[in-house]
């Protein structure tokens, strides 16, 4: 059995003060925030505090069962999922077109104006975005699924163009110096390297916006997320829990589905 030889390793890379400066304020920032904020701990966990938790999720069980409820919650799962694929998917397209300023490819110019597009994008989150859809589209899933697709152009155009940038360069400068033209360069060697990566970020950005697409629905954007907030202003608890279920059950199946999907593309 072989030994390692320590000595012959080489020495760590030193720790510039500069980290540990970042270390200390982090810590300091965790501390002060803690300090400040009036948490009432000992309320929480306080008998009548349980006791008060208690009763309000036994008002949750039985789930309603009842065949046009669970017809109903059918329908806004389906709703639910359509509108968490159609906006990944305008999300994905969109998203592969910017990518390609973002990294460069036409100049240091256009890829600082499209990243910018691509950090506003993503710095507004999908409530915001829903909020402000459903004053020019209305009630319903249309304005839920554009928020949802403009909150993940931000997300997928960044990590697309992240993927172009670091692919490596080898493949299509050989068909570049072979005479292909830099399109052609760019479909038959960098995009298939970086496909794959970009698959999987498509993927799990979809099991994000399933979980963002129900809880869009609490803004009026369709889904399960609107007939939770209908069922629980009503304080119908029972149908509220019914709705939970099938969110939970939706959340899983997606994520299965979704790291099936994965794992096949990593073989």
């Amino acid at each position: 059995m072989k030994h390692l030889n320590f000595a012959a390793m080489p020495a760590p890379a030193p720790v510039r003060w500069s980290t540990w400066a970042l270390l200390a304020g982090l810590l300091l920032l965790v501390i002060a925030s803690f300090a400040t904020l009036p948490l009432k701990w000992g309320e929480f966990f306080s008998a009548d505090a349980v006791r008060t938790s208690a009763d309000f999720l036994h008002g949750f069980a039985p789930p309603e069962l009842a065949s046009p409820f669970l017809m109903k919650v059918g329908v806004a799962t389906f709703e639910t999922l359509a509108m968490s694929a159609i906006g990944t998917v305008i999300a994905a397209v969109l998203g592969a077109l910017l990518a390609l300023p973002a990294s460069g490819r036409f100049g240091s110019l256009a890829r600082n104006a499209t990243r910018a597009v691509l950090n506003v994008l993503r710095s507004i989150p999908e409530l915001v975005w829903a909020s402000i859809l459903l004053i020019a589209a209305g009630l319903g899933p249309f304005a839920g699924t554009l928020a949802l697709a403009l909150h993940t152009v931000g997300v997928l155009g960044r990590l697309f163009a992240d993927a172009f940038e670091n692919c490596p360069p080898l493949p299509a400068t050989t068909l570049r110096i072979n005479g292909a033209r830099p399109a052609v360069a760019f479909l038959y060697a960098t995009l298939p390297q970086c496909s794959p990566q970009m698959m999987s970020y498509t993927l799990y950005r979809w099991e994000n916006n399933i979980r963002a697409a129900a809880i869009l629905g609490v803004v009026g954007a369709g889904g399960l997320g609107q007939m939770l907030k209908y069922h629980l202003s009503l304080f119908q608890m029972q149908n509220a829990a019914t709705v939970i279920v099938a969110m939970l059950l939706m959340v899983a199946a997606v994520d299965g589905l979704s790291y099936l999907l994965r794992r096949a593309m990593t073989r």
